[in-house]
């Protein structure tokens, strides 16, 4: 994405530069370094390390701090549509950059508590560890 600039390497917290105040109104997916692992299909069981934040705002959660890696079915509805969108096809080893509209995130009504405030755009960078089972 031209106007998001991301600094680190996979598995270490990664930093977000935003260059436009504006974002896209469209999910946007970038493989900012591609895996070689398999493929991610909808209904298995991920692991990764995410950052998530704010367009032009703040960081609002990360794994990396916490040195614990998260693991969610991915593709059917249990974390935010624009993660099952943006995921599902990614393969395993990929640091994925993710650029989701609100109404493939938190919608009108954001997270309050976690400092989203409804109509935010979220940008997640994903480091896809595994597939649990395989």
């Amino acid at each position: 994405m031209e106007n998001i600039t991301v600094t680190g390497d996979f598995g270490k917290k990664p930093n977000l530069e935003f260059t436009d105040a504006l974002a896209s109104p469209e999910l946007e997916v970038e493989v900012l370094v591609p895996g070689d692992g398999p493929i991610v299909e909808a209904g298995d069981e991920i692991i990764c390390n995410y950052l998530g934040q704010v367009w032009g705002g703040e960081v609002f959660d990360n794994s990396y701090d916490r040195g614990q890696a998260l693991d969610f079915q991915i593709g059917v509805g249990m974390v935010i549509r624009g993660w099952d969108d943006g995921l599902v096809g990614q393969r395993v080893g990929s640091r994925i950059l993710l650029s989701i509209p609100s109404d493939l995130g938190y919608g009108d009504f954001g997270v309050p508590q976690a400092g989203i405030k409804g109509g935010d755009t979220l940008v997640f960078v994903t480091d896809i560890l595994g597939i649990k089972g395989q």
